[in-house]
């Protein structure tokens, strides 16, 4: 089978490939080496946000799409073609075989379009801007000389965009949204008229807009636990990881190299027995840090361990954390790359004593490399921008995701026996560890939500992966939901009927849609109009609140999720009702995928064997 090609952003590479970590002996500053253009004023060292914002305008971006550079009424029509090799907020190299095109400070007017995966979310757009050409040079390009100009952008193109896209996005998105989420309570209002003639069908249709529309408003409330730069625990970051050689270097680069104190961070990579080349990768990447990083004590910080076994994920975690040496642990799934102020945000709400565990927000990685994972791009937004800042408003978030949460060490330590033989109808639990670990830490302590820690993920780009992950996850919801039930009801009244909502609204949602869809229409002969006008409303909520906040092009894929969830995935979910105690993983080979594989391979030799005896039986 051909492997899908991702795309992804490809920033040029700094010549410093520790370039984030705070230096110890002062030899360089963060702020004065990148974005100094963009500062206002004197930027506090402390204030890694700001930090992270200025270096984000100033990254540069390799790409290769044509530019089109418009004559002035004194040119003729410029027949050259010109294409660009890296693009910035502040302005773009440009490449041609023509010698001598364009003068040192001569403006021009250009044409292009970025495409999506070029830049970050929200710049895939056709720009027509003015530019300042700055410097012209020459080299040799597969045997032949290449002619390159870079210019600078009269006006940035974070300010472009606000003008021509950005600012009219977010105006139509919330001039919209209220629209949409009035139409909602009205609706719900017609349901109370008519709840008479079906009060399964109408209740059910009241507490799922009155869970729906809660969920985005205290999304929208959502507000940060603001940077205490005083505040700076010990943080040792885990690393699980198992076959994942493509990815595992980028993982490591990102986990140390962090707005973080020296003294105060290490990451620990635990190898679970892989079969590919991921320990080969790791050793060099780690090599190459430490190459680099002397007097960021990298060789003390960064440490790579093996299992003598392979055991799964847990207990590669476990390992990680009996080895840590700090009060706070962060697991990181190794295909998540962490932005360079992840560490110092995820860390803050830990000042409340009763903060047992925190999740930060994933994004998609590789969200334009074809449809299905622009999907999931708009729903992975929408699942931790809004409904984990929802729970957080109640400080009980029921899945610290397994991309990127920290956790209290010492809770990790108390619950480990029970999460590492935890079991199910007899079954062990070999996913879901992310839900299952939350669920320990819930009985006692809060869980809170940092949205501006932020990792991305690689997300499954085929669609057999991505059903498998799929119905993994609604089996490890279903059992984890059971679980969280027992005690769910200690919490905050509000939280709980929230929780007791979000657990009957997905199991009872494949009994509706047959019901609106099927039963209705062939027993009345009355066309689902109301239920289609509510998916639709749905639809546009999620879209909406997307482009509200990224204003981005992927927003009508919302739409287009939605559509999808309700007619492909939502029907895994009566599977997932009758297999939710299963503990094969379908995209990796766990002890129990490959004691399942060699099962059915057993059953399928005693099914010829049996055939064959047939077979000639019936020839005798």
């Amino acid at each position: 089978m051909k492997k899908t090609k991702e795309i992804l952003m490809t920033p040029r590479a700094d010549r410093r490939i520790l370039s984030n970590i705070p230096d110890p002996e002062n030899v360089r500053s963060l702020v004065n080496r990148r974005g100094a253009a963009y500062q206002q004023s004197e930027v506090n060292i402390t204030d890694v946000n700001e930090i992270f914002r200025l270096q984000s305008l100033s990254l540069r971006y390799i790409s290769a799409f044509p530019v089109k550079i418009l004559p002035t009424r004194k040119q003729k029509k410029i027949s050259h073609h010109f294409y660009s090799e890296d693009i910035s907020v502040t302005g773009i190299l440009i490449y041609s075989d023509v010698p001598n095109a364009f003068q040192v400070d001569e403006v021009t007017t250009m044409r292009f379009k970025i495409p999506g995966g070029v830049m970050p979310e929200g710049y895939e757009a056709n720009v027509k801007i003015q530019a300042k050409m700055i410097r012209a040079f020459e080299k040799e390009v597969d045997g032949k000389t290449r002619y390159y100009y870079a210019y600078e952008f009269l006006q940035p193109l974070n300010e472009y965009m606000v003008k021509k896209r950005w600012g009219m996005s977010i105006f139509v998105a919330s001039l919209v949204l209220f629209v949409v989420a009035l139409i909602v309570v009205l609706m719900r209002a017609e349901s109370v008229i008519y709840f008479q003639f079906n009060k399964f069908l109408y209740f059910y249709s009241i507490i799922a807009a009155t869970f729906l529309l809660s969920r985005y408003l205290f999304g929208m409330l959502f507000r940060n636990v603001p940077i205490n730069p005083d505040y700076e625990p010990g943080v040792s970051i885990i690393i699980p990881v198992f076959n994942e050689e493509q990815w595992i270097h980028r993982t490591i680069l990102s986990c140390i190299n962090q707005y973080y104190p020296v003294d105060k961070l290490e990451v620990i990579v635990v190898d679970d027995c892989s079969t590919d080349k991921t320990e080969e990768k790791a050793k060099e990447m780690i090599e190459l840090i430490n190459n680099e990083g002397e007097r960021f004590k990298t060789k003390e910080r960064l440490t790579f361990y093996k299992l003598p076994q392979n055991g799964g994920k847990r207990e590669a975690l476990v390992a990680g954390v009996h080895m840590a040496k700090h009060d706070l642990v962060v697991f990181v799934d190794s295909d998540s790359f962490l932005e360079p102020n992840a560490i110092r945000n995820i860390v803050q709400p830990f000042q409340d004593p009763k903060m047992g565990g925190v999740a930060g927000r994933t994004e998609v990685e590789n969200k334009f490399t074809n449809v299905l994972t622009k999907l999931q791009t708009v729903r992975y937004y929408i699942a931790f921008r809004i409904m984990k800042a929802a729970e957080s408003w109640f400080d009980t978030v029921t899945c610290l995701s397994g991309p990127l949460a920290c956790y209290r060490k010492d809770l990790v330590i108390k619950n480990e026996e029970a999460w590492l033989n935890q079991k199910f109808l007899g079954q062990p639990a070999t996913f879901g560890d992310d839900r299952s670990m939350t669920n320990y830490i819930l009985k006692t302590h809060r869980t809170g939500y940092q949205d501006n820690a932020v990792c991305s993920t690689i997300v499954p780009s085929d669609s057999k992966s991505f059903l498998s992950q799929q119905m993994r996850w609604k089996r490890s919801w279903l059992r984890e939901s059971l679980r969280a039930f027992t005690f769910m009801w200690k919490k905050e009244p509000f939280m709980f009927l929230f929780f007791i909502v979000g657990l009957i609204v997905p199991i009872a949602a494949p009994i509706v849609v047959v019901y609106n869809l099927l039963w209705v229409p062939i027993t009345y002969g009355i066309f689902p109009t109301t239920f289609l006008v509510g998916l639709l409303l749905m639809a546009m909520l999620m879209s909406l609140a997307h482009l509200y906040f990224r204003k981005s092009k992927l927003w009508a894929f919302g739409f287009i999720f939605v559509l999808f969830y309700e007619f492909i995935l939502l029907w895994q979910m009566p599977v997932a009702w009758v297999t939710f105690w299963k503990s094969t993983w379908g995209t990796r080979e766990t002890p129990q995928d490959v004691l399942e594989r060699e099962k059915k391979q057993a059953r399928k030799e005693e099914r010829k064997k049996k055939w064959k005896k047939r077979t000639i039986g019936e020839n005798e």
